[in-house]
């Protein structure tokens, strides 16, 4: 058996490598770039030079391969935007591993985005999810709403640094996962016949509005929140004014997404089933808190190192004996 992962870069797709190579599965990784992929390479990882914006690259990508876990996205700061990545991209793989026969395909869609219609991002996710549905592939779809790693940079980083928590719209509670975790699940589809061509929902065991989670890096940071809210009004303003300009199609985009975050629909489920079908233990799932605190023990570990290195060089500059002129007799 041999695996293919795509999006193996990304925060998700790099922790779907990792946690394939502990489990012994040969894995390959298609990427564009081979110099921002050398980490993949040093941990084990074969990479395949292939693109599925470029469908003319992906036969050969394909060779000897068996399953595939696509974990594949736009980015903010592509230059290719959603509908370029996340549906024409998507098509382009999807009719080359019905070509290449492949065994198992694990694609990762988001939560409820049969709900949003209007939100670009979620009505792609939705359609693609339709047609791998009519596709004759054997597939497994994963849905979570989000993960903990996307909250260092929104919540964890401003409040250690002193910088403003932007918050919008109401206090809407997701139920966000480890990517750990959620690679866990992906590898478990594919040993686990009872996943095949069904759709699962994702959810952490507990779902968090972004106030309580403000109020979790202020007890573990020790630290106050600056927090600023901005008015729903405002952002859809901002994305109609970039949604003008063709380097603001990400933005306006990911803009939109905040839609979702604001409705104060929670982004949860349960996952009693989910967990039976996978094979996999509730209690082994990281909680968002347990994460947290790892976080910023860490942080706060290299901060007292920090600390410590100045204190010690302040202490031998003093001692040092200072140059001393004195005029000849």
């Amino acid at each position: 058996m041999s695996l293919l992962v795509v999006g193996a870069t990304g925060t998700l797709g790099r922790q779907i490598v990792r946690r394939a190579l502990d489990e012994g599965l040969s894995v390959h990784c298609l990427v564009r770039n081979r110099r921002k992929a050398a980490f993949l390479k040093e941990w084990g990882a074969h990479l395949i030079p292939g693109d599925i914006c470029e469908p003319e690259t992906l036969p050969p990508a394909l060779e000897g391969i068996t399953q595939v876990i696509d974990a594949a996205t736009a980015r903010a700061t592509d230059s290719l935007s959603i509908k370029d990545v996340d549906w024409q991209g998507k098509i382009n793989l999807i009719q080359a591993l019905e070509r290449a026969n492949i065994q198992r395909y694990i694609f990762f869609s988001i939560m409820a985005a049969a709900d949003y219609p209007h939100v670009p991002l979620m009505d792609i996710k939705y359609c693609t999810e339709k047609f791998i549905q009519e596709s004759t592939l054997n597939y497994t779809i994963l849905r979570p709403c989000g993960f903990y790693q996307g909250l260092i940079g929104q919540y964890a980083i401003p409040i250690l640094e002193g910088q403003s928590v932007w918050l919008v719209g109401e206090n809407t509670p997701l139920a966000y996962m480890d990517t750990q975790d959620l690679a866990k699940f992906a590898i478990q589809a594919l040993k686990s016949p009872a996943t095949e061509r069904q759709s699962y929902d994702l959810a952490g065991p507990k779902a968090w509005g972004s106030e309580d989670i403000v109020r979790v890096c202020e007890r573990l940071s020790g630290k106050t929140a600056k927090i600023t809210r901005i008015p729903l009004g405002l952002l859809r303003s901002t994305r109609n004014v970039v949604s003008f300009f063709e380097w603001g199609w990400n933005v306006a985009d990911r803009l939109a997404f905040t839609e979702v975050i604001a409705t104060g629909k929670p982004l949860n489920c349960s996952m009693d089933n989910t967990y039976q079908a996978f094979e996999l233990a509730p209690e082994a799932t990281l909680t968002l808190e347990a994460y947290m605190q790892e976080y910023f023990s860490r942080i706060m570990r290299k901060l007292k190192e920090l600390d410590y290195e100045k204190s010690k060089q302040k202490k031998q500059s003093r001692k040092r004996s200072p140059f001393k002129s004195s005029n000849a007799p």
